[in-house]
C-alpha cells in the first residue's frame, strides 16, 4: 500500500477522534460539525467542470469517513470497515444511501 494512503487513514483517524472528542466536551455541537462538514462536500461538487466526479468523489471520501466515524460512539475507529460501508453507500447498496450523520 501506497504511504500516503496509510497517512491520509492516520490523519483520518486522529482527526474523528478529536471531532468526537470536542462534541463529547461541548465545545462543538453535532449541527455545528454537520454543518461544516456539509460546506466541505458542497464544496467539492462546486468544482464543477474542472474536475472528473471520480476525482470530486475522491475529494467527498474523506468528509463522508468522518460522518461516518463519528456514529461509531464508543466503538474502536475501524478504517476499513468504515470505507467499505462509504463504498457501498456510493454504489447504492447500503441500507440508506445518503447522509450518515
Amino acid at each position: 500500500m501506497n504511504t500516503a494512503n496509510l497517512q491520509m487513514e492516520g490523519v483520518l483517524l486522529a482527526l474523528a477522534a478529536l471531532c468526537d472528542t470536542l462534541m463529547r466536551q461541548g465545545v462543538l455541537t453535532r449541527p455545528d460539525l454537520e454543518s461544516a462538514l456539509d460546506r466541505a462536500e458542497a464544496g467539492a461538487s462546486d468544482r464543477g467542470g474542472d474536475l472528473s466526479e471520480p476525482n470530486r468523489e475522491a475529494i467527498r471520501f474523506p468528509i463522508r469517513f468522518l460522518r461516518m466515524a463519528l456514529q461509531t460512539g464508543e466503538r474502536p475507529l475501524d478504517y476499513r470497515s468504515i470505507a467499505v460501508e462509504i463504498g457501498r453507500m456510493r454504489d447504492g447498496v447500503g441500507d440508506q444511501p445518503g447522509r450518515v450523520i
